[in-house]
């Protein structure tokens, strides 16, 4: 839907997220160097940095195509959903540092601790942009309930991320496998939005 509050409609705002989202990818890519020399042993020591960013660059393609469906489903584009829409997109921008930070030092607890916590409060930002998607749905109950159940699987994915953090001094393993347990929940895109319940 692209209605729209003063001037701005949902497709701006998507074209303004979409181009944020790019440069965040192209950054985290510019981070990757290929060896001096051409040998296994080479390529082994920086397959951590090509691991991290392959970790990173799945969960921003996730957040991107979910947040596609998400802001599609926009009533109007209020101050509310701008700000929780630049908020989410602040902290996504830190995931470049974080996914460096993480590839040169991925067995050091405070580097995956790190991660973990950019990622928590992504997805806090991601939840405060939900509410916003919830209450602009307040004369459609189905699609109250449909953002309300994808509300909770935010939730969950918080606390998953939440826990990371401190997982991380226990066993940097932990964390990394809450790391790929995540996008595995949100390996398909949001669904369950007719045009008829949009429009009801």
């Amino acid at each position: 839907m692209s209605s729209s509050s003063g001037e701005m409609g949902t497709g701006r705002l998507e074209a303004f997220s979409d181009g944020v989202i790019a440069v965040i990818v192209t950054i985290m890519v510019l981070e990757l160097h290929a060896p001096a020399q051409p040998t296994l042993s080479a390529l082994q020591k920086i397959a951590p940095a090509f691991l991290s960013y392959g970790l990173s660059f799945l969960l921003v393609s996730i957040m991107w195509v979910n947040h596609h469906q998400m802001i599609h489903t926009a009533k109007a584009v209020t101050a509310n959903l701008l700000w929780s829409n630049l908020n989410l997109l602040f902290w996504m921008s830190l995931v470049p540092f974080v996914t460096d930070y993480l590839g040169k030092n991925h067995r050091e607890p405070l580097a995956v601790a790190f991660y973990g916590l950019d990622l928590a409060l992504c997805s806090l930002a991601y939840l405060v942009l939900r509410l916003e998607m919830i209450r602009q749905e307040r004369g459609n109950p189905e699609a109250r309930a449909y953002h309300r159940r994808i509300r909770n699987k935010n939730a969950f994915a918080l606390v998953l991320y939440l826990a990371s953090t401190p997982l991380a001094y226990v066993s940097v393993y932990y964390s990394y496998a809450i790391f790929v347990l995540i996008p595995a929940m949100y390996f398909l895109p949001e669904s369950g939005i007719t045009k008829e319940e949009e429009h009801a």
